[in-house]
C-alpha cells in the first residue's frame, strides 16, 4: 500500500531531531532509510508504526493519516520490527508469533484455523517451522529477530516497517531475509546500516543527515562516491557487483575518513 511521510518534524525533549522530512514508497516498494548513526532513521520510522508522534507532518498509508486510524485500524495496515525487541518473553515461540493475530481477533477469542494457517506460514518463512514449542527467552539473539519477524509477516499488514532487521543475524540468515523481502514485495519501509544490503534490496533509498533528508533516489543515483564522503566521511568506490549487477560499495579502510559536513 502507498505510504507517504509528509513534511515530518519530531522534537525530543525539546530539540529537534527530525525537519522537514519526506519519504515516498509505493505499492509494493521497499524503500530504505540509510546514513550515519543519529540522522533521524528510527525516529522517522517510529512516527509511521505511531511509536512517537511528530511535532508536524504526517504520515499516510493509502492515502488516510495514520494517527486518524483506531489502534485496531492502524495494526492491521502497519507492522513493526523496531530496534527495541523484548527479550524476556516467557512464551513459546509460537505464542510469540501469534501475538502478530491480535488485531484480528475479539477479545478473550480463541485462534482459528486462518490465525493458525498465518502463524506456520510466518514461522516457515523465516526459517523456524520447526521452532515453534521452544522458549522464546531461551533463544539466540539471532533466532529471536526471525521469530518477531515472523510475528511482524503473521500480522499480515499492508506496510512492514524495519529497524535494523539484520542486527544479530549470520550472513546466511541475512541473504535469506533480504531475500524473501525481494520475494514478497509488500511495502516496506527499511532502516538500514549496511550500504552493500541496502543496495541489493532496496528500490529507492532515502539518505538522512542532521535529520533532513538530503538525497532519494535508486541506488545507483544515490550511492556515489562524493556523497558517501560528505554524508559518512568515507573514502569508496562504488563498482558493479560481479554476481547481480546492483552497485557494490568497496570501502578504502587504509585512508583516514574524511570529515563529515555540517547540515
Amino acid at each position: 500500500m502507498r505510504t507517504a511521510i509528509e513534511d515530518l518534524d519530531v522534537a525530543l525533549s525539546g530539540r529537534t531531531v527530525v525537519s522537514g522530512v519526506r519519504i515516498m514508497a509505493e505499492e509494493g516498494e521497499i524503500a530504505g532509510l540509510v546514513g550515519p548513526n543519529g540522522s533521524g532513521k528510527s525516529t522517522v520510522l517510529r512516527t509511521v508504526y505511531r511509536h512517537l508522534r511528530p511535532h508536524a507532518g504526517r504520515v499516510l498509508v493509502g492515502g488516510a493519516d495514520i494517527r486518524a486510524l483506531t489502534a485496531v485500524q492502524s495494526a492491521r495496515q502497519v507492522a513493526a520490527l523496531p530496534q527495541e525487541r523484548g527479550t524476556d518473553f516467557e512464551l513459546s515461540v509460537r505464542e510469540v508469533v501469534a501475538m502478530g493475530r491480535t488485531p484480528y481477533k475479539r477479545a478473550f477469542a480463541g485462534e482459528d484455523p486462518t490465525d493458525g494457517d498465518a502463524v506456520a506460514a510466518a514461522l516457515d518463512q523465516v526459517g523456524m517451522a520447526g521452532a515453534g514449542r521452544r522458549r522464546f527467552s531461551a533463544l539466540s539473539g539471532g533466532e529471536r529477530q526471525r521469530v518477531l519477524l515472523a510475528r511482524a509477516l503473521a500480522q499480515d499488514p499492508k506496510v512492514l516497517v524495519l529497524d535494523e532487521p539484520t542486527n544479530h543475524l549470520d550472513v546466511r540468515h541475512q541473504v535469506e531475509l533480504l531475500a524473501l523481502l525481494r520475494r514478497h514485495r509488500r511495502t516496506t519501509l527499511l532502516a538500514i546500516h549496511d550500504l552493500n544490503a541496502a543496495a541489493s534490496v532496496c528500490d529507492r533509498l532515502h539518505v538522512l543527515h542532521g535529520g533532513k533528508v538530503v538525497a532519494s533516489g535508486t541506488p545507483r543515483e544515490v550511492l556515489t562516491a562524493g556523497l558517501l564522503a560528505e554524508v559518512f566521511g568515507v573514502r569508496a568506490a562504488v563498482v558493479d557487483h560481479p554476481l547481480t549487477g546492483d552497485p557494490l560499495i568497496a570501502f578504502d579502510h587504509r585512508a583516514p575518513v574524511f570529515p563529515v559536513s555540517g547540515r
